[in-house]
């Protein structure tokens, strides 16, 4: 099972002829010093809390408008980004920023949001044998544009992110170097995530995430049937179908939301989370999202047999403008004329023009996109727990999280797996 978003910011502005310091290396009479002595670390569970609560906000958002259609995006990649855009705001574009990510800046210091954001990069950047998560961040700085060497360290030290010179007068040049390093980063999964720049682009900042997982309990594709999965109450298509016996996995049954959901877990640190909604009930589930919600869910879930797991095959992706999404959450000021973005240039001549996203999810059977099936592991089965049938077979919500982290790694809504 495969999933990979990746986020491209355009900055636009006057560029200043002067020249960047050369071959992206920093003046040395700013040097960034870490900052987390002074202050509180955030603890990974209230970050990730936090995360959580700008996921859904940021989901009820695209799916008002999107309605009946698939949606996958990436909440950490799009979090992450903006985090690095706010270490180059001042005043009340910074405040949006934060805030629109929906921390509370009466309580925790811009310092410690920034170190909180370090350390869980740094957690997911760990290379794992099971799980294969690359997650990192790119600014392409127009060659005449001036950064100032604290931006540039502290967003390297802070996340990783790699720094390159590009000349955006030459625009389809430059728009190539960046779509071939996204596309190399993300396996060649995400081909073009810039199609067009303006002329007065200065700097573009991309985030990448790629995941892929192996379930833990592999589906045996011997096995996967055409079935009909039901888009409405009058309209099917035919998709392939997965199934898998006599499993036992976490689960519960919210009666009070009218849905079911099922853990499915990968080998590492990760898990997905189904979530199927009885007939007529999404948007009142969709209404429900809230950490608190997902936190009740997954302290409710325990293994439960299940005599027949129905689940589609399919890859799906999508493409979001966000600069029409993000006013809605309060981030605003970044994409007007008022844009304070002088902790990046020393001067308040730069704003944010687009903010483009594009993930792909692939669901099959093994979890990972090429690799083969391991078959399917058999449980004795007790007597005295009744066993049912789940079927997937209608549109339904997937989390992927970080286990370790407690993190919302992806969230999908499919709606048509075809």
């Amino acid at each position: 099972m495969a999933f990979i978003a990746a986020l491209g910011l355009l900055m636009a502005g006057i560029c200043p002829a002067v020249l960047c310091f050369p071959n992206g290396t920093l003046g040395r009479d700013t040097l960034f010093h870490e900052e987390q002595d002074n202050g509180t670390q955030m603890d990974s569970l209230t970050l990730a809390s936090i995360n959580t609560d700008f996921a859904f906000g940021l989901y009820k958002k695209l799916a008002l408008k999107n309605p009946d259609q698939n949606i996958v995006f990436s909440p950490l990649s799009i979090s992450a980004a903006l985090a690095i855009v706010s270490l180059g705001a001042k005043g009340n574009t910074l405040q949006e920023i934060l805030e629109g990510l929906r921390f509370n800046l009466t309580e925790t210091p811009e310092a410690d949001i920034h170190q909180g954001f370090r350390q869980l990069l740094n957690i997911l950047s760990q290379p794992g044998e099971e799980e294969q998560i690359n997650i990192g961040s790119a600014m392409f700085i127009e060659k005449s544009l001036q950064i100032l060497a604290e931006f540039q360290e502290k967003t390297r030290t802070l996340y990783q992110a790699e720094a390159f010179t590009a000349d955006f007068q030459q625009a389809d040049e430059a728009r190539k170097f960046i779509n071939d390093y996204v596309r190399k980063e993300t396996q060649g999964k995400i081909q073009e995530l810039i199609s067009d720049l303006d002329e007065t682009t200065c700097m573009v900042l991309v985030n990448y995430i790629h995941f892929k997982g192996k379930w833990k309990m592999p589906f045996n594709p011997r096995v996967t049937f055409n079935s009909k999965f039901y888009l409405d109450e009058k309209r099917s298509v035919k998709v392939p179908m997965m199934k898998i016996e006599d499993l036992t996995t976490p689960y519960f049954r919210d009666e009070e939301l009218s849905c079911i959901m099922v853990e499915l877990k990968y080998t590492g640190n990760a898990s997905a989370l189904f979530i199927l909604p009885d007939l007529g009930k999404m948007q009142q589930v969709e209404a429900s999202l809230q950490p608190e919600t997902l936190r009740k869910w997954k302290d409710s879930l325990r293994p439960r047999e299940i005599d027949v797991l129905y689940l589609p095959k399919f890859s799906i992706s999508t493409d979001y403008s966000l600069e029409d999404v993000l006013p809605e959450l309060g981030i605003m000021e970044v994409f007007s004329k008022q844009a304070d973005l002088s902790r990046i240039t020393g001067t308040k001549n730069l704003s944010v023009s687009q903010v483009v996203h594009k993930a792909m999810l692939n669901v099959a059977e093994t979890g990972t996109e090429a690799a083969a099936a391991t078959g399917i592991k058999v449980v004795f089965r007790s007597g005295s727990i009744p066993t049912m049938t789940v079927r997937f077979d209608r549109p339904f919500l997937m989390v992927v999280s970080h286990t370790g982290v407690q993190t919302v790694l992806f969230m999908a809504k499919v709606t048509n797996p075809k």
